[in-house]
C-alpha cells in the first residue's frame, strides 16, 4: 500500500495562547515576546501570541496588547490573538491587531461551560464579529472546539459540525480550525469528519488541532494528511490544555509533529533543531518539564553533550 502524502504542511504554533493559558506560572511580558520571537527566528508562519480576554479569568493572558506591541515582527509570519467576544475584538483591533482568532464549540455542554451561551448565540454573535472584522480588512479564523467528544455531553453529531463550519465560513471566517479538545478522535473519525466538512468547502479551508490525551495524535495528523488538510495546529512541547475542558490534557508536541513530518519528507520551513531549543527555552522559563517526547529525547541529548564536554574539560 502506497501512502499518500503531500509535499509541504504547515505547523500553526498555539503554545504562547493555548499553551501557557493552563499554566500555572505566570510570564512575563518580556518572557512571552521571549519566546514568540524565538518561535519567528525558527521559521513558524502562523503564530498564536494571546488572547483579550479578561485578566480576572485568564490571568496568564494579561498585557497581550503589550505583547503584540513588543514582538519583532518577521516578513511572512502572521501573528494571531484570540478573541473571546465584542469586547476583545475592540482590543483587539485598538492594539492594531491583523490576524485574529474567534472560538465556539460544537457542543452545548462545553460551550456553556466556557462562554456561558448557546452554541445558537455564539454563532450568532461570532457572525457579526466576523462582518465587523472583514470590513476592517482583518483575517479571522474560527476555532470549532469538542468537535470529535464533549466531556459534558459525550459523542458530537458530525452534521453539526459540518452545519457549524459552513455557517462560520459563510460569515468570513478564513479558516476554521477543527478541535479534538479532549483527545478522543482517532483515524478513521478523523478521516470521516474531513470528507464530510470537504462537501462545504475546499480542505484548505480546514484546520486540525489534536490533543495526544490518549496517544494516537501523531495517527491523526496522518489520516488528516491522507483525507487532504495540509494545517496543523500544535504546541510547543506539549504545554497547555483547556482550562474549561476535564481531561484536555497534552496539546500535541510542535517538535514530535515536525519529527514525524520532516521524516515522511514532507517540508514546513521550520527549523526542527530551533524549534526544540524554543522548547528548552520554554521549559527554563517554567521551570518545570514538559511532555513533548522529541523534547524530552533533545534534552537528553543536550545534557549528555554537556556531560562529555564537562568531563573533557576536567
Amino acid at each position: 500500500m502506497v501512502l499518500e502524502l503531500p509535499d509541504t504542511a504547515t505547523v500553526f504554533e498555539v503554545a504562547p495562547r493555548d499553551g501557557l493559558q493552563n499554566e500555572r506560572v505566570l510570564l512575563s511580558v518580556q518572557q512571552r515576546v521571549a519566546l514568540i520571537d524565538h518561535l519567528s527566528a525558527a521559521g513558524f508562519t502562523n503564530i498564536e501570541i494571546g488572547s483579550f480576554v479578561s485578566p480576572r479569568w485568564i490571568p496568564q493572558m494579561a498585557g497581550t496588547a503589550e505583547v503584540l506591541a513588543g514582538i519583532e515582527r518577521r516578513p511572512g509570519t502572521r501573528y494571531w490573538v484570540l478573541v473571546p467576544n465584542r469586547r476583545g475584538f475592540s482590543d483587539a483591533l485598538a492594539a492594531g491587531a491583523e490576524c485574529v482568532s474567534v472560538f465556539m464549540s460544537s457542543s452545548e455542554g462545553h460551550n456553556r461551560s466556557n462562554v456561558n451561551r448557546s452554541v445558537a448565540e455564539s454563532l450568532t454573535e461570532l457572525r457579526g464579529i466576523l462582518r465587523e472584522a472583514r470590513a476592517a480588512g482583518l483575517l479571522v479564523r474560527a476555532y470549532l472546539s469538542t468537535v470529535f467528544g464533549c466531556p459534558y455531553d459525550g459523542p458530537v453529531d458530525p452534521g453539526r459540525v459540518v452545519e457549524l463550519s459552513h455557517g462560520l465560513l459563510e460569515a468570513g471566517a478564513w479558516q476554521v480550525s477543527l478541535g479534538d479538545t479532549i483527545g478522543v478522535a482517532h483515524p478513521r473519525q478523523v478521516v470521516d469528519m474531513v470528507e464530510r466538512v470537504s462537501r462545504v468547502a475546499p480542505p484548505d479551508r480546514f484546520a486540525l488541532h489534536f490533543h495526544d490525551t490518549r496517544g494516537i495524535a501523531l495517527a491523526n495528523v496522518l489520516a488528516g494528511l491522507q483525507a487532504g488538510i495540509r494545517v496543523f495546529d500544535a504546541s510547543l512541547s506539549g504545554v497547555g490544555g483547556c482550562p474549561y475542558a476535564p481531561g484536555a490534557s497534552g496539546n500535541l508536541a510542535t517538535e514530535d509533529m515536525l519529527n514525524l513530518l520532516h521524516a515522511s519528507g514532507i517540508e514546513t520551513g521550520v527549523s526542527l533543531e530551533r524549534a526544540a531549543a524554543c522548547g528548552l527555552f520554554l521549559r527554563e522559563l517554567l521551570n518545570h518539564d514538559l511532555p513533548g517526547r522529541y523534547h524530552s529525547w533533545f534534552l537528553g541529548r543536550r545534557r549528555i553533550g554537556e556531560g562529555a564536554r564537562s568531563r573533557q574539560g576536567a
